[in-house]
Parts: C-alpha cells; sequence; structure tokens
C-alpha cells in the first residue's frame, strides 16, 4: 500500500513493550482467512488487547510508524473486509478479547456491549432481561458485535427492527489519531451535531475501530408463530407481503423468499433437510409473525394464508404447530447458503432493489446470465426488505472451476441490471475489498468525493483497513 510500512519484527517487539503480555502474538492461519478458504489474508502480527485504552495504544503507534491496521472481529464477513489479500503486511487488530457485556437496562430497552461480545451472547443477555436483541443471521454463533456495526449487517428480521444501524444507539471507537470518541449514549433523540456514529456504523473499519455500542433492544412478542406458503411467483409474493402487511399491520418480523432451485439444491447436497411440499414448488415464501398477547399468532397466518389462496396469491401452506417446527421451518430457509456453498457458486450477488422492480429483475436476469452457459441460478433472500442473494452455479454434474474465466463478466452484467433499476449492488454484505471496483464503477460521483474527503480527514496517513471501501491511497 502506497506510502505503508510493514508490521514486521521489530515494529512488533516494539509495540509488544508497550502492552501487557501476551497482547501481540504471530498471526495464526485463523487470523488470516475467510469463510469461504478462496483467499488468504497478509501479516505477521496480531494485536489482541483487552481494553479501549490498549486499542488506542496500539492505533497511536501505528500512526507514529505509518503501519496499516486490519481490524477483524468474528471473521465472517464475505467481502474480504476483514483481511488484506495482498500488499505492504498490516497489524491485525482483533477485538476477540473485548467481549463483555458492560451494562443491561430493560426499562430503558438498552443493552451496552463490547465489540468482540458474539451476536448469540448479547442475543442471550437480553433474553435474560425479558428484552429482544432482534438483529439475527445465520453466523449469530461467531459473528461479532464491532464486525455487524461495522457492516452494517441486515439479517431475517430487518423489516420490522430495522439494520444494525438502526439497533445502534451510541458508540465507543478509537478513531485514526488514537484519540477515543465516548459516545455510549442511551438515548433516542441526540441533536448535538453531526452524526459520528452513523459515520463510523457501516464504515467497514476504515474510519475508525469501534470498541463499544449501545444497543437498542425490544419487547420479546408474546404470540410468534411461522408459516411456510407456496406462491405462483415473486409478483404474487410481493402481493402477499403487502396483504400481510395490512392485516398484521407492523407484526410481520420476517418475509423470506425461497427459489425451487434452491430446494433443488438441498435435495443434491442435504437431503437430510426436511421439505414439506411435494411437488416441489418453483416458490414459496417463509413468514413470521409477532403478536401482541390475545392475538394468536398461528391463528393470524392461517387466516392470512385463507386470504391469500382466496385472492390466487398463494397455493398450499403449512402453518408451524409449536416451536419445534417453527426451527425446522427456518432451518430450510438457513440451509440454503450450506447447499449453495456445496454445489460452488461462480458468482454471488448480494443485492438490493425497489420491491416493485424484483418480479421484472428476476424474470429479466436469468436470460442475461444464459449468454454466458446453462447455468443455473439460485434467487432467495429476504423480500420483504428488497434484498435478494442471487447466485449463479455451473450446470449439474460440472464443477464451477471450469467457468471462473466467465464470473466478472457475469458479476458486471447482473450489477449493471440491478443499479440500472435503482438498486445496490450491495446490500447487507457491505464493500470490503471484492467490491471496491464496483463501487467507483457505480457509484454517484458527488457521494464518493464526499467519502473521500471524509476518510482523508479523518485518517490522513491512510492506516485504517488500507484498500477496503475505497482504494488504498483515496
Amino acid at each position: 500500500m502506497s506510502g505503508l510500512r510493514p508490521a514486521d519484527a521489530a515494529f512488533a517487539e516494539g509495540l509488544a513493550g508497550l502492552l501487557p503480555p501476551g497482547t501481540i502474538a504471530p498471526a495464526t492461519p485463523r487470523d488470516l482467512d475467510e469463510p469461504r478458504g478462496r483467499v488468504t489474508g497478509q501479516g505477521h502480527f496480531v494485536a489482541r488487547p483487552r481494553s479501549t485504552a490498549e486499542v488506542a495504544a496500539i492505533v497511536r503507534a501505528c500512526g507514529a510508524a505509518r503501519v496499516g491496521i486490519v481490524p477483524r472481529a468474528g471473521g465472517t464477513g464475505l467481502v474480504l473486509g476483514q483481511i488484506l489479500p495482498q500488499g505492504v503486511a498490516p497489524l491485525i487488530l482483533s477485538t476477540e478479547r473485548m467481549s463483555a457485556i458492560r451494562g443491561l437496562y430493560p426499562a430503558e430497552n438498552v443493552l451496552i456491549a463490547e465489540a468482540g461480545a458474539v451476536l448469540a451472547d448479547v442475543q442471550a443477555a437480553a433474553a435474560a432481561g425479558g428484552r429482544l436483541f432482534p438483529l439475527m443471521l445465520a453466523s449469530q454463533g461467531s459473528a461479532r458485535i464491532g464486525g455487524l456495526l461495522s457492516t452494517n449487517a441486515g439479517g431475517v428480521h430487518v423489516l420490522r427492527y430495522g439494520t444494525a444501524r438502526d439497533l445502534c444507539l451510541g458508540i465507543e471507537a478509537v478513531l485514526p489519531d488514537g484519540s477515543v470518541l465516548s459516545g455510549l449514549r442511551r438515548l433516542r433523540k441526540d441533536n448535538t451535531g453531526y452524526d459520528i456514529r452513523n459515520l463510523l456504523v457501516g464504515a467497514e473499519g476504515t474510519l475508525g475501530i469501534l470498541t463499544a455500542a449501545s444497543l437498542k433492544l425490544s419487547q420479546v412478542p408474546p404470540q410468534s408463530a411461522v408459516a411456510l406458503m407456496t406462491v405462483p411467483s415473486p409478483a404474487a409474493a410481493l402481493d402477499l407481503l403487502a396483504l400481510a402487511q395490512a392485516r398484521l399491520a407492523g407484526c410481520v418480523s420476517a418475509f423470506e423468499l425461497i427459489s425451487g432451485q434452491g430446494l433443488a439444491f438441498m435435495d443434491e447436497v442435504l437431503p437430510d433437510v426436511r421439505q414439506p411440499f411435494a411437488p416441489r414448488p418453483d416458490w414459496l415464501v417463509l413468514i413470521e409473525a409477532g403478536l401482541p398477547e390475545g392475538l394468536p399468532a398461528d391463528e393470524a397466518l392461517a387466516g392470512l394464508h385463507a386470504a391469500a389462496q382466496a385472492a390466487g396469491l398463494a397455493g398450499e401452506a403449512v402453518v408451524a404447530r409449536g416451536e419445534r417446527q417453527a426451527q425446522d421451518f427456518w432451518h430450510l430457509r438457513e440451509a440454503i447458503p450450506e447447499a449453495n456453498r456445496r454445489i460452488g457458486a461462480i458468482s454471488s450477488h448480494d443485492i438490493a432493489l425497489p420491491l416493485t422492480e424484483i418480479p421484472d429483475f428476476l424474470a429479466r436476469a436469468p436470460g442475461d446470465v444464459a449468454a454466458f452457459g446453462p447455468l443455473r441460478i439460485n434467487a432467495f433472500g429476504h423480500l420483504g426488505d428488497g434484498n435478494l442473494h442471487f447466485n449463479v452455479f455451473p450446470p449439474k454434474g460440472e464443477r464451477r472451476d471450469a467457468y471462473l474465466d466467465r464470473a466478472g463478466a457475469i458479476k458486471d452484467r447482473v450489477h449493471a441490471l440491478v443499479v440500472a433499476r435503482g438498486g445496490s449492488f450491495s446490500a447487507e454484505h457491505g464493500v470490503g475489498r471484492l467490491k471496491v471496483s464496483d463501487l467507483e464503477r457505480f457509484g454517484d460521483p458527488a457521494r464518493l468525493a464526499a467519502m473521500r474527503a471524509v476518510k482523508a480527514a479523518l485518517d490522513p496517513l491512510g492506516i485504517m483497513n488500507p484498500g477496503a471501501v475505497l482504494p488504498a491511497g483515496d
């Protein structure tokens, strides 16, 4: 990276002298990997601080030596934001030892957690106080709060509760000059100047290191139910969503679209996953609703199905009978990424579209992808908030390696179709290093200029996660 120096043995030895024993150590393979196992990161040393003061000391030392820092939380990111595949070896800064729950305020619906707290542990702490932390995703057993906020993670409950940004009231962070931003407020209203919190949330570690956050909790819905319904088309699924929101005003927690191709993949590589419909439908939706006391959610979903069936929007349906079957329905949805991984995607796309543009996109995109070969498409995801995962796979019986030379062209075509419809090529995973060129190609010029100005103002030395979001040197 331009102007940066490596975090070599001499630097690591000097830094270790400023910190408690064991804070600086040689990097392990775990510190340099990413979930898909396709790329290995650079870096010889990792810092594992235990406090915000230690993070500040590390950042100051890196600034003085002009050494790049790659922050790492749970390592679950899918866009290479947590590793530097090539370039000058950075210092890896892991927040895994900063995992405390600093405070729980049930009466305020607030929890304060350090950046290294695992999402599942935050959910458990909230539940112990009779509350819900509604950010939920497949990696919640390993994803950590700092990374989730840094990428503005989404998950399955965005429709009702919002993204990670919407669930964050305040942050504590170490800025690139080593100063500490002490913003762990528990306020819903605070109009005291620029919103630095929301500048750092979603910045993917390029403007500072998040060390703790005040998180917004919710009441646990007294009644909850899950249903699977077959639908004739994505357009019908969207009409069903509108019907559900009208009948269950504000109480639809999740609305997930599942394709027949995704179900076929499970038949192929995960045959033990139970599928409720035979023959296999082309499309189905998973609906979760949480309702107040006295309004049984299972009856509400059964009534929704009857109305949808009468309107021609749904075919068969199964409403979960109890928690065990509800978990089975969610397991079906959550098995889709694992089946995708076993099949082996040529090109994966985390996209968002205006809801009314989705049917046309799903009708048009397969034809454009077919120009690259007889490829299979699995489109699925969070239909309620417009976020789909549109992934392209080789023909059955063939390996992805034979088609990887077409991956870049496929990605460019899909992203162009999305952006032309007012959508985003990065809905919930972030930009990282994987999508920097997409941001340069599709980003609004004025917005990119503003981003570069912010980066230059806060991180003039370019040490914070170099090469992520913006090209190194911007």
